[in-house]
């Protein structure tokens, strides 16, 4: 009933200075961060842990069991990165259990929300890295739309693209070069590219994907970015490997 009334308070209270405020306008927006860290755990409140606790030991059970392991700690950054450079290889890889041998993949830097820590890489932290509802695609773009998505990237600054792919671009987002398993683009031919369905739609200012044809999109609740990294880490784990990925001239700015 406290809470009921509570909010009924603030109803009224907020049409209330809605109304009788009408005149004022804003005139800016400041933020700043509050950084959480162990001094929030100095003085724990023992009913909210008791309260907690039940909920905390279910979402432990989910998100504790262990993938895999990577080699070093990876973040994802512009022109090029370790853990930009590894997401879109994983795609390609994938590409078999799906019936698919694409030329090249895509993954958008905006989609990475998290850094891969050294050791142990759990759910949670493939979790976190890839934390929506994308799911994995392959479709065909002409040479020369591929080379209006290269020049798109560029213009972006950069953002993840499989081994094999080699841009030079420049610091204002101009495309110089594009060479692709050391070949230049056919501007006749198709390519195969992998990706996930929100990069395939033309989001992320990567328009060329608009004119893709031949889409094979399988939809499934497996399908999803993360369970597809998921099962890298786990199929590199069996083999005995950790998982690296490092820079290696992808992409490159020139001066």
């Amino acid at each position: 009933m406290k809470i009921k009334t509570l909010f009924t308070v603030f109803g009224v209270s907020l049409l209330f200075f809605s109304s009788c405020a009408s005149h004022y306008q804003l005139k800016n927006v400041s933020r700043s961060r509050l950084v959480i860290d162990s001094r929030y755990d100095d003085r724990p409140d023992a009913k909210a842990e008791a309260f907690l606790a039940p909920y905390k030991e279910k979402v432990d059970a989910v998100m504790s069991p262990v993938m895999g392991v990577a080699t070093h700690d990876m973040a994802a950054a512009r022109p090029e990165s370790d853990l930009s450079n590894l997401l879109p290889d994983i795609l390609v890889w994938a590409g078999k259990n799906y019936g698919e041998d694409p030329d090249f993949g895509i993954y958008n830097i905006g989609g990475i929300r998290a850094a891969l820590s050294k050791g142990e890489v759990t759910y949670g932290d493939i979790l976190e890295i890839a934390p929506f509802e994308n799911k994995i695609v392959f479709i065909t773009l002409s040479g020369e739309k591929v080379m209006e998505l290269f020049r798109q990237i560029a213009k972006r600054g950069g953002e993840c693209v499989s081994s094999g792919v080699q841009l030079v671009i420049t610091s204002d987002g101009q495309l110089v070069s594009a060479r692709l398993h050391g070949k230049e683009i056919n501007p006749n031919a198709d390519y195969r590219i992998t990706t996930i369905d929100y990069v395939a739609q033309g989001n992320d200012q990567l328009t060329a994907f608009k004119s893709g044809t031949k889409l094979n999109e399988p939809g499934r609740d497996e399908d999803n970015a993360r369970f597809i990294i998921m099962e890298y880490f786990r199929q590199m784990s069996q083999q005995g490997k950790a998982v690296d990925s490092k820079v290696e001239g992808r992409i490159t700015i020139k001066n």
